[in-house]
Protein backbone atom coordinates (compact mmCIF):
# COMPACT_ATOMS: atom_id res chain seq x y z
CA UNK A 1 0.00 0.00 0.00
CA UNK A 2 1.37 3.28 -1.12
CA UNK A 3 -0.22 5.43 1.64
CA UNK A 4 -0.34 5.23 5.68
CA UNK A 5 -3.47 3.73 6.79
CA UNK A 6 -5.24 5.06 9.94
CA UNK A 7 -7.13 3.67 12.57
CA UNK A 8 -9.88 6.61 12.85
CA UNK A 9 -10.75 9.21 10.83
CA UNK A 10 -12.32 12.38 11.97
CA UNK A 11 -14.09 14.99 10.24
CA UNK A 12 -11.11 17.48 11.33
CA UNK A 13 -8.36 15.18 9.99
CA UNK A 14 -10.19 14.75 6.64
CA UNK A 15 -8.40 17.58 4.44
CA UNK A 16 -6.54 16.64 1.59
CA UNK A 17 -7.80 14.09 -1.06
CA UNK A 18 -9.80 11.63 0.53
CA UNK A 19 -9.25 8.28 -1.26
CA UNK A 20 -12.02 6.00 -0.67
CA UNK A 21 -11.05 2.15 -1.68
CA UNK A 22 -11.66 -1.21 -1.17
CA UNK A 23 -9.00 -4.19 -0.60
CA UNK A 24 -8.66 -6.31 -3.18
CA UNK A 25 -10.49 -3.89 -5.64
CA UNK A 26 -7.76 -4.08 -9.09
CA UNK A 27 -9.32 -0.48 -9.68
CA UNK A 28 -7.86 1.04 -6.69
CA UNK A 29 -5.07 -0.46 -7.18
CA UNK A 30 -4.81 0.98 -10.66
CA UNK A 31 -5.43 4.27 -9.00
CA UNK A 32 -2.41 3.98 -6.44
CA UNK A 33 -0.25 2.96 -9.23
CA UNK A 34 -1.15 6.22 -11.25
CA UNK A 35 -0.75 8.60 -8.31
CA UNK A 36 2.95 7.00 -7.35
CA UNK A 37 3.70 7.31 -11.00
CA UNK A 38 2.36 11.04 -11.25
CA UNK A 39 4.45 11.96 -8.28
CA UNK A 40 7.76 10.58 -10.03
CA UNK A 41 6.61 12.48 -13.04
CA UNK A 42 6.07 15.74 -10.93
CA UNK A 43 7.34 15.88 -7.25
CA UNK A 44 5.29 18.99 -6.53
CA UNK A 45 2.65 16.59 -6.32
CA UNK A 46 4.05 14.84 -3.25
CA UNK A 47 3.32 18.33 -1.10
CA UNK A 48 -0.84 16.85 -1.89
CA UNK A 49 -2.49 15.40 1.31
CA UNK A 50 -3.84 12.41 0.79
CA UNK A 51 -5.81 10.27 3.49
CA UNK A 52 -6.89 6.72 1.90
CA UNK A 53 -10.37 5.93 3.49
CA UNK A 54 -10.82 1.50 3.12
CA UNK A 55 -14.36 1.97 3.15
CA UNK A 56 -15.18 -1.33 4.70
CA UNK A 57 -13.13 -0.42 8.30
CA UNK A 58 -14.58 2.58 7.96
CA UNK A 59 -18.41 2.66 7.21
CA UNK A 60 -19.75 5.41 9.03
CA UNK A 61 -17.46 7.72 7.69
CA UNK A 62 -17.03 6.77 4.22
CA UNK A 63 -21.15 6.70 4.38
CA UNK A 64 -20.90 10.52 5.02
CA UNK A 65 -19.93 10.89 0.80
CA UNK A 66 -22.56 10.27 -1.83
CA UNK A 67 -20.44 7.31 -4.47
CA UNK A 68 -21.17 4.16 -5.37
CA UNK A 69 -18.10 2.57 -6.66
CA UNK A 70 -14.35 2.97 -5.88
CA UNK A 71 -11.90 3.98 -6.18
CA UNK A 72 -13.55 7.65 -5.47
CA UNK A 73 -11.41 10.73 -4.35
CA UNK A 74 -13.03 13.73 -2.79
CA UNK A 75 -11.56 17.29 -2.24
CA UNK A 76 -13.67 18.83 0.69
CA UNK A 77 -17.64 18.31 -0.17
CA UNK A 78 -16.37 17.90 -3.98
CA UNK A 79 -16.51 14.71 -5.78
CA UNK A 80 -13.28 14.31 -7.65
CA UNK A 81 -13.58 11.24 -9.20
CA UNK A 82 -15.75 7.80 -9.19
CA UNK A 83 -14.79 4.83 -10.53
CA UNK A 84 -12.31 3.11 -13.32
CA UNK A 85 -9.60 5.50 -13.23
CA UNK A 86 -7.44 6.67 -15.79
CA UNK A 87 -3.97 8.36 -15.42
CA UNK A 88 -5.51 11.47 -16.83
CA UNK A 89 -8.62 11.58 -14.40
CA UNK A 90 -6.26 11.01 -12.03
CA UNK A 91 -3.75 13.66 -12.51
CA UNK A 92 -6.44 15.93 -13.18
CA UNK A 93 -7.45 15.17 -9.67
CA UNK A 94 -3.70 15.96 -7.97
CA UNK A 95 -4.00 19.06 -9.92
CA UNK A 96 -7.42 20.59 -8.41
CA UNK A 97 -5.69 19.18 -5.13
CA UNK A 98 -3.07 21.71 -5.86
Amino acid sequence: MLFKKREEIKEEEADGILFFYLSGCPYCKMADKYIAELIEENPAFAIIKIKKVEERQHAAFAKKYNYQYVPCLWLGDKKLHEGVPTKEKIRACLIEAM
